[in-house]
C-alpha cells in the first residue's frame, strides 16, 4: 500500500514527473488523472496517522529531555563572554605524527586540530556541543535543525554566514561531499554513522535532510551534526586516504601555519573566522596561536614545562604531584596546581586482554588474571594512595551496575542472554578482590590461583600450564614508559604464581601500527565515559568493529549479549530506560572480564603558568582548554 501511496503522491504532488513517463505493462490502461487526484488526497488523509509528523525547526536537538538553553542563549555556561583575545599556548603530546588528516585510518595524524581536548581549532562540525549537558547541540554551521519524533530523518538548514578559511561559502554541496567522502575513505567510525543514512535530500537552497535506514537508533542524527565538514573545492577525493602533511583547508577559528613533522604544529587564528561572534563559539579560541609540541617521553615534557616551553600540564601521576613541583617557578607562584572535578563517570582504564588470541579466549581465565591485580599495593607504593578502585565502566554515576542490583528493566533486557552476566554482578553484589597491602597476602594469591585452577590451569615446575598443556605466558605492549610502574607491579604478581609476563615498550609509531592492527596479547587502555554513551560503543565492543582494522575493539569482543546492550542503549527513548540499559550493559562487560579494571581519580589535576586563566565554572565534562585564555601578563 505503501509504495502505491507513494506514486500517487508523487504523480499528484511533483508535475515536473507525469504520470505518462511512468512504466505499465503492455495493453493496461491508465486510471484517469482526476480519479487519481481524488484517490491520493484519500490516501493523504490516512497515511497522516502514521507518518511521522515533521518538527518545527529548532535552535538545539538533546539525546535525551530538552535542551537546558533557550533560543536567545548568548553563550556556553561555562566561557567567560569577555576573555581576552591574543598571545599563544604551547600544548605538550607525548609521541609523534606523520599525518595532518585526522579522520582516516592511515598514519598517525596531529592532534589540535579536530579533538575533544584541544579544540576543534581547524575543522568544525554542523552543530556544536555543549559540554555542559549530557548529549546536547547547539548551532554552528548549520543555524537550525529538524526532526520528528521517532528520529527518522534530520534537517540540516545552512548559516549564510558560514565560511572556509580560504573565504568560500560552505554550501549545501560540501555537506553532500563530505559525507560521500568520509562513508568511503575515513575511519571506520565515521563510515559506520554514515551507513545507517538511507537517503539525503536537498532543501532549498540552504537545506540538507537526511532520512535513516530502520536500523538506525536515536542517537544517529546527533552524530551526523557532529561530523566534520570539509571543501568540495580543495580537496582530492581519490588521495584522501592517504596521510599528508599538506595542510586540508577547514572553517575552523585557526589555520595551519607551521609543520615540522614529527615535532611539531603550530595553529594560527584566523582573523576573518566566520563564528567569532557566534553564541556557541563566544569564549572560545582565545589564543592567537596555538602550538602542539611532540615529545619522545613524559620526564622530557614535564622539562619543558619546567621550563616555560609548555604553558600548561595535565598530570596523571599522583608521585609527581605530591612531590614533583619544588622547582623555583611552583615555588615562587609562576608556576599553579589546580584540581578540578566533574560530573562524568570514572570510565574504564584497563590492561585489555586481545581475545582475538586464543590464550585469552576463555572468560573464565580472564577473570582469574583480573583477581590478581593487587590494587590495594599498587595505590601504596605506586601513587601516595591517591587512586580509588574502579568498580564498574561508568563508576560514579547512577549508571553503574556497581552496588545495583538489576532492575525489571535490567532483567528483561538479559533475559535472552542467561550466561552473559555472572550471579554476583547480576546482585550488584560483585567488586574486585582487595588484598591487604602488603605484596605478599597469601590469602589474595590463593583466590586468584584457585580461579586459575577452575579454568582448568595448574602449576607444575613452577609454571602455570593450560588446558593445552603449554605454559601461560604473554606479553604487555606499552606506548612509552607511562605506565610501566603499575604493569611491572602486576607481572611481579603474576610470576609468585608461574605465569611469565614480558613488558614491551615501544615507541608512539610503532605502538600506533601494532594498535590498528592488533598485534598485541595486552596494552593499558583508558575509554572515557560520558553521560551519555551511545554509538562510540559499537567502536568500542561491539561485533561490527571487531575484524576491521583501525578501530578501537581492542579487546576484539564479539558478543550478541553486548550488541543487544549497545542496541537496547541507543533506541532508549527516556531516561529510565536509557540508565537501566546501560546498567545491563555494564553487567555485561564486567562478566566478559575483557579488561583488569584498575584505578581513577574522579578529578583533573592541571599545573599553568600564571599568564594562562580560565572560566570560574567547569562543566560537567570537566575543564575545557579551548575556553582558556592569555592574560597578557
Amino acid at each position: 500500500m505503501r509504495w502505491f501511496a507513494e506514486l500517487i503522491l508523487t504523480d499528484t504532488l511533483c508535475p515536473t514527473v507525469h504520470r505518462d513517463s511512468l512504466p505499465t505493462k503492455a495493453g493496461e490502461k491508465r486510471l484517469p488523472r482526476t480519479f487519481i487526484i481524488s484517490l491520493a488526497s484519500v490516501v493523504v488523509l490516512a497515511l497522516s496517522a502514521w507518518t511521522p509528523v515533521s518538527a518545527e525547526p529548532s535552535h538545539a536537538i538533546a539525546m535525551h529531555g530538552q535542551p537546558l538553553l533557550p533560543k536567545d542563549y548568548a553563550h556556553f555556561p561555562y566561557v567567560n563572554p569577555d576573555a581576552p583575545k591574543g598571545g599563544r599556548v604551547d600544548y605538550a603530546v607525548r609521541g609523534s605524527f606523520d599525518s595532518l588528516n585526522p579522520f582516516i585510518v592511515q598514519g598517525d595524524g596531529s592532534r589540535g586540530l579536530f579533538d575533544r581536548v584541544y579544540g576543534y581549532n581547524v575543522y568544525e562540525a554542523l552543530m556544536a556541543r555543549s559540554r555542559d549537558e549530557a548529549f546536547t547541540l547547539y548551532p554552528l554551521i548549520a543555524e537550525s535543525v529538524e526532526t520528528d519524533e521517532d528520529r527518522t530523518f534530520i534537517e540540516f538548514t545552512l548559516d549564510p554566514r558560514a565560511k572556509f578559511s580560504d573565504g568560500k561559502p560552505i554550501t549545501v554541496d560540501d555537506v553532500l561531499f563530505t559525507m560521500d567522502l568520509l562513508h568511503k575513505k575515513a575511519r571506520p567510525l565515521y563510515r559506520r554513522w554514515i551507513d545507517l543514512i538511507a537517503e539525503t535530500r536537498r532543501v532549498g537552497d540552504r537545506g540538507v535532510r537526511f532520512i535513516f535506514k530502520p536500523e538506525a537508533d536515536r542517537e544517529t542524527p546527533l552524530l551526523i551534526g557532529i561530523l566534520p565538514i570539509l571543501p568540495k573545492h580543495a580537496i582530492d577525493a581519490e588521495k584522501f586516504d592517504k596521510s599528508t602533511l599538506t595542510p586540508i583547508i577547514g572553517s575552523g577559528p585557526y589555520t595551519i601555519e607551521t609543520v615540522k613533522p614529527g615535532e611539531l604544529v603550530v595553529l594560527k587564528r584566523n582573523a576573518d573566522y566566520w563564528a567569532k561572534d557566534h553564541p556557541s563559539k563566544r569564549g572560545f579560541d582565545n589564543y592567537d596561536e596555538i602550538r602542539i609540541n611532540y615529545f619522545r617521553d613524559d620526564n622530557a615534557m614535564f622539562e619543558a614545562f619546567k621550563k616555560g616551553l609548555i604553558s600548561s600540564w595535565i598530570e596523571g601521576d599522583p608521585g609527581r604531584w605530591a612531590e614533583g613541583f619544588d622547582f623555583p617557578a611552583a615555588t615562587d607562584g609562576k608556576v599553579v596546581k589546580k584540581s578540578f572535578k566533574s560530573g562524568l563517570p570514572s570510565g574504564m582504564l584497563g590492561f585489555v586482554f586481545n581475545t582475538r588470541r586464543d590464550k585469552f579466549a576463555d572468560p573464565a581465565l580472564r577473570r582469574a588474571l583480573a583477581s590478581l591485580f593487587d590494587f590495594d599495593w599498587a595505590n601504596k607504593n605506586l601513587f601516595f594512595g591517591a587512586y580509588k578502585r574502579t568498580k564498574s565502566y561508568f563508576d560514579g554515576s547512577q549508571m553503574s551496575a556497581f552496588n545495583n542490583p538489576a532492575d525489571e528493566r535490567e532483567k528483561a533486557l538479559l533475559a535472552g542472554f542467561p550466561d552473559a552476566v555472572i550471579a554476583d554482578v547480576m546482585a550488584g553484589t560483585w567488586q574486585p578482590p582487595s588484598s591487604d597491602g602488603s605484596g605478599r597476602d597469601r590469602k589474595f594469591l590463593k583466590n586468584g590461583f584457585d580461579l586459575l585452577r577452575a579454568a582448568g590451569y595448574k602449576l607444575k615446575d613452577r609454571k602455570l600450564i593450560g588446558p593445552d598443556g603449554a605454559p601461560l605466558t604473554f606479553e604487555i605492549l606499552l606506548n612509552g614508559k607511562s605506565g610501566e610502574a603499575v604493569a611491572s607491579s602486576f607481572q611481579r604478581t603474576l610470576e609468585k604464581i608461574g605465569i611469565e609476563v614480558t613488558i614491551r615498550v615501544v615507541e608512539a609509531a610503532q605502538y600506533q601500527q601494532r594498535l590498528q592492527t592488533y598485534d598485541y596479547d595486552m596494552i593499558m587502555q583508558f575509554y572515557f565515559s560520558s553521560l551519555s554513551p551511545g554509538a562510540e560503543q559499537i567502536g568500542r565492543w561491539g561485533s561490527a568493529s571487531a575484524n576491521s582494522e583501525g578501530t578501537y575493539n581492542f579487546a576484539g569482543v564479539a558478543s550478541k549479549a553486548v550488541d543487544a546492550m549497545i542496541d537496547a542503549l541507543l533506541q532508549a527513548h527516556d531516561r529510565d530506560d536509557f540508565v537501566s540499559a546501560v546498567r545491563a550493559y555494564d553487567r555485561v562487560l564486567l562478566s566478559g572480564a575483557y579488561v583488569v579494571p584498575l584505578y581513577h581519580r574522579g578529578e583533573t589535576w592541571v599545573a599553568h603558568w600564571s599568564h594562562i586563566a580560565h572560566p570560574d565554572k567547569t562543566p560537567i565534562y570537566g575543564p575545557q582548554y579551548q575556553t582558556w585564555w592569555h592574560t597578557g601578563e
